[in-house]
């Protein structure tokens, strides 16, 4: 899929790992949709990158009314989307059984909620659309980005929800590429490890680069922009489908 043709809708697009990739889709020559509940973020980030090339649209995407109407709008205003990358999700650590007590049930809700169910609200919505597409040289008529995690793999110790949610991400990637093969529609997920995001801006730099030094090679935090660069590889290459890959620096996460 050529880069200056998208016409992508990004969630979580106002921060971290989305906004890399809404910065990316830019300077490549295409065109974003952010759905997100930050409205002075990307408010700014609409601002800095031009009304002309970047949508904001408040959306819930646990919400489906929400979604099918944010959904509409993008189509509307842009003419298209072809291209859907799902960054929005929470991280809420808890132990099911802590000094605190038993971890409550809506805790878990909650993440699995956002993670995993707003998820799949968005793909059922965007790919509706995407079917509607004309068909590329290569037949392709749209690409699904979804974002799982290497926690995925090796949750560790307060991660039982987190890991559940991106679990279920990873789990339905070759299932939904395998029934939108016939529609043109291709869907890969990556599984980050330890990147610099939202989530660590709240801890020293001290345990940032401790964090970091876990991480094999190369021995730190990864860039937000090295996910955007991986989301732009799926984008452009059409043998990618119905597969989650890791970008972790061969990190394997220990219990705790």
């Amino acid at each position: 899929m050529e880069l200056n043709e998208l016409r992508a809708v990004i969630t979580g697009g106002a921060s971290g790992l989305g906004e890399a990739t809404v910065r990316k889709i830019i300077a490549s020559g295409g065109k974003a949709a952010i759905f997100d509940l930050n409205c002075e973020r990307a408010n700014t980030l609409v601002e800095e990158l031009g009304a002309e090339n970047v949508l904001f649209l408040e959306t819930d995407i646990t919400c489906a009314d929400q979604t099918e109407e944010s959904m509409q709008e993008v189509y509307e205003k842009l003419g298209a989307v072809n291209v859907l990358v799902n960054c929005a999700g929470i991280a809420t650590p808890g132990k099911v059984l802590s000094r605190k007590g038993t971890m409550e049930l809506s805790a878990f809700e909650k993440v699995v909620k956002v993670n995993l169910i707003g998820t799949f609200n968005v793909i059922r919505v965007a790919a509706s659309y995407m079917n509607e597409n004309t068909p590329n040289p290569e037949g392709e008529r749209g690409v699904i980005i979804n974002t799982a995690s290497a926690a995925a793999y090796e949750g560790q110790i307060g991660q039982a929800a987190y890991s559940a949610s991106k679990g279920g991400v990873a789990s339905m990637t070759l299932p939904l590429a395998r029934e939108f093969a016939s529609k043109g529609i291709r869907v890969m997920a990556i599984a980050p490890g330890l990147f610099e995001t939202p989530m660590f801006d709240t801890l020293p730099q001290k345990a940032r680069e401790m964090l970091g030094g876990t991480v094999p090679f190369p021995s730190r935090l990864g860039k937000s922009s090295e996910y955007a660069s991986l989301a732009e590889s799926i984008i452009t290459n059409p043998m990618l489908n119905g597969e989650v890959m890791r970008l972790d620096g061969a990190l394997r996460m220990q219990p705790k």
